[in-house]
């Protein structure tokens, strides 16, 4: 099986794959921010939320203790949260690509060339600042009142109140950071050097 790739090229390849498969499913996870309320921990990514208020029958409030999505994308609470949504997902979307075609360039030869690996490269520093964006965005929504109550009324734009960060924010940034400075690095010399044709 030819491959199309150097040795480095092998690295970047497995490193695009795992910061992407980082990044992406961080990105899922609704753990982004912790916080509590009506005594339940509660949990929120972009996105996503797990443990909600919601009527009963008697018009009680009860804390529903499952994760889920927003039903609608104007349900998410805040105009950041769903910028940060769109771009952090585009991202994603393209780290994902990137990492497809770096994996298939293990497998198949003439795949991958000096040229087309710093394309790739540079399609993962766009990703990476992206994704980079969709962070850095998130803590202006922190003012909005859903996040408020689970932060004990204390949140705002950069400051969380009683919340705390979760790992998957963590997660998402770093695996951003990789593929922005070490894989973009590393895809320039990802592809083998043509050999010179004899005719």
């Amino acid at each position: 099986m030819a491959s199309s790739l150097t040795v480095v090229g092998a690295l970047w390849a497995l490193l695009s794959f795992l910061s992407a498969a980082i990044s992406c499913t961080s990105f899922f996870m609704p753990y982004w921010l912790f916080g509590s309320q009506m005594g339940k921990p509660v949990s929120f990514s972009t996105f996503r939320r797990c443990t909600y208020p919601a009527h009963t029958e008697e018009k009680s409030l009860v804390m529903v203790e499952e994760c889920g999505r927003y039903a609608s994308f104007s349900a998410i609470p805040s105009l950041s949260w769903q910028i940060s949504t769109l771009v952090t997902g585009i991202g994603c979307a393209l780290l994902l690509l990137v990492s497809l075609s770096a994996v298939l360039g293990c497998c198949i030869g003439d795949l991958i060339s000096r040229m087309t690996g710093r394309l790739h490269g540079g399609v993962q520093f766009v990703a990476g600042l992206l994704i980079s964006s969709g962070c850095a965005l998130y803590p202006l929504g922190w003012n909005s009142p859903e996040i408020q109550q689970a932060c004990g009324n204390a949140s705002s734009q950069f400051q969380l109140g009683t919340c705390k960060l979760g790992w998957a924010y963590y997660c998402t940034g770093g695996g951003a950071a990789v593929s922005m400075l070490i894989c973009t690095w590393m895809s320039c010399f990802a592809g083998k050097r043509k050999k010179p044709s004899p005719y």
